[in-house]
């Protein structure tokens, strides 16, 4: 059985070798707690004087279903791994995810700041308590109602879509359904947890659109000339 190894041996990462072409794609990582730095200020300290309700029609007739807090927290792992194995095993495509994540999540906090918006979907009480009920309340409890046009949560979804779309391991069609079946389930779970409106899910896939034209086009082209996602010998 072949065992599939690193295409970089990260134990040998140190400071000083961050600038050599082997390691300089750590450095896009950095990106993640500036983000998270500037979010908590926008969340936290930001002085808004008036949040803008975000609501459509379409948001009336969707009702709150807890269990799709399952798939909404799945969200975190399903960055989190995309993110793993893209560092370990492809490194052109973490560049690539790291790319769309950082134009994407920045344009998004930049319209936070110019268009503050808040949502007021969020049931005011339960029909039925379960753990899931529970936990979608400690959801609502961490994570205020406000920075919600477009959404992160599917911003980020698409981008490890498109990222998975793009490597070579995952152009099976089993592969391809399954990344974007998780991705959509992810998508319509921020509406049935009340979290988001549709219309914050659609302006992110909206602007989704050009940054995948920016960031994978060109990458997409210049890969099939040479392939990715390298499967050195064990």
């Amino acid at each position: 059985m072949r065992i599939r190894t690193p295409v970089v041996d990260y134990r040998k990462l140190r400071p000083g070798n961050l600038n050599t072409d082997e390691f300089r794609h750590v450095k896009l990582a950095a990106y993640w707690p500036i983000f998270g730095l500037v979010f908590f200020f926008q969340e936290k300290f930001y002085q808004v004087g008036q949040y803008f309700p975000v609501h459509c029609g379409l948001d009336d007739i969707i009702p709150f279903c807890e269990y799709f807090v399952v798939p909404y927290l799945l969200w975190f792992a399903y960055m989190v791994g995309m993110h793993l194995y893209t560092l370990l095993y492809d490194t052109e495509a973490f560049k690539r995810l790291m790319k769309f994540i950082m134009i994407g999540y920045t344009a998004t906090l930049l319209i936070y700041f110019v268009f503050p918006t808040c949502q007021e979907l969020r049931p005011v009480e339960y029909t039925r308590y379960n753990i899931f009920t529970a936990i979608a309340n400690m959801c609502y409890n961490v994570d205020t109602n406000t920075n919600v046009c477009p959404s992160l949560h599917v911003v980020g979804s698409m981008g490890v879509m498109f990222t998975a779309l793009s490597i070579k391991r995952f152009q099976t069609p089993g592969w391809r359904l399954a990344f974007k079946l998780a991705t959509f389930v992810i998508c319509v779970s921020t509406l049935f947890m009340r979290q988001h409106s549709v219309i914050d899910v659609v302006s992110a896939a909206v602007l989704s659109i050009p940054v995948y034209f920016i960031v994978f086009k060109t990458n997409l082209l210049s890969r099939r000339k040479g392939g990715s996602d390298a499967e050195p010998e064990s």
